[in-house]
């Protein structure tokens, strides 16, 4: 992956192509969204004590506005949504590849933390991933997270409620909109292998030393917006990850909270995309339920 990465951004620097392209890789063969029934590459295996009923699993469509440039995205909440008004929610914000039946394991999951379906979960395709329509953007990411935000307010979510969970790209927007909050103030923020800026990512995978501003229009900077967040954060992050070093993004995110209640969970032998995998499903879901409710 870093070699590839290199020999693209040497490529793109030579002919003065940018490269904020590398940041979505989005995954836009399917259909339709067949969650348990799909047969593709997903990031986990989740074993079927992990199996969610259909009556609480729905996939429907949202509408993303970005200063008029309305998206129509796709989203998959998990949970009673007659109870969206008493719940805690978890709102899962996926990485810059695939689509929501890549990470669907992930979302079953944080389903199943405390007791199945003690937490509602509500996770998005970002605009141009999956069947989501529109282009994929920064400013795209920040409207379509938001968007998610407001259909959980119709339903009745109140700020004190809503946990957002951001997942490699997903702590940006996760980052963003805690530090900066639009239509609900996430009372927790949880990030797993976050990266610390778009020049720090760019620069780990090219070895260039050279202003991010040069080589991409991107603005992302999670180590600079997490400064502003004082709601509890959780933090977790492969030791081994390839893909976004602990050492260069993880811990710089962490060290740089300076909020009221934090905690990190760095696990050995995990790479970018099996923490939960590594760590084991059971602490996994131990550690996410006992932070969510503390």
């Amino acid at each position: 992956m870093r070699t590839l990465m290199t020999v693209i951004a040497v490529l793109m620097l030579s002919s003065c192509i940018r490269l904020d392209s590398l940041m979505f890789s989005p995954d836009t063969s399917i259909k339709t969204y067949q969650l348990d029934a799909f047969e593709g590459r997903q990031e986990i295996d989740l074993p079927e004590a992990y199996a969610l009923p259909d009556s609480l699993i729905e996939v429907f469509t949202l509408e993303s506005d970005l200063e008029g440039d309305k998206a129509e995205i796709y989203a998959v909440y998990v949970g009673n949504q007659n109870l969206i008004s008493t719940d805690t929610v978890i709102l899962y914000l996926h990485g810059n590849a695939g689509h929501l039946d890549f990470y669907w394991n992930r979302i079953k999951l944080l389903a199943n933390t405390g007791a199945k379906n003690r937490f509602g979960v509500l996770a998005i395709d970002y605009r141009g991933y999956g069947l989501s329509g529109g282009t994929p953007s920064e400013d795209g990411l920040y409207a379509d997270t938001d968007a998610a935000m407001k259909w959980l307010k119709e339903k009745g979510l109140t700020s004190d409620r809503l946990v957002i969970y951001g997942f490699s790209m997903g702590s940006a927007p996760a980052t963003e909109l805690t530090a900066n909050p639009r239509t609900l103030q996430p009372s927790k923020l949880m990030l797993e292998a976050p990266f610390a800026s778009d020049e720090v990512m760019l620069q780990d995978a090219s070895g260039l030393s050279l202003p991010g501003s040069y080589i991409s229009n991107l603005e992302i900077n999670n180590a600079d917006e997490i400064a502003k967040v004082d709601e509890p954060f959780f933090w977790i992050h492969g030791v081994d990850d390839d893909y976004l070093s602990i050492e260069t993004h993880g811990e710089v995110v962490f060290k740089n909270y300076q909020g009221i209640y934090s905690e990190a969970h760095r696990i050995e032998g995990a790479n970018h995309g099996d923490v939960p995998f590594i760590m084991g499903f059971e602490e996994y879901i131990d550690a996410v339920t006992q932070f969510v409710e503390r």
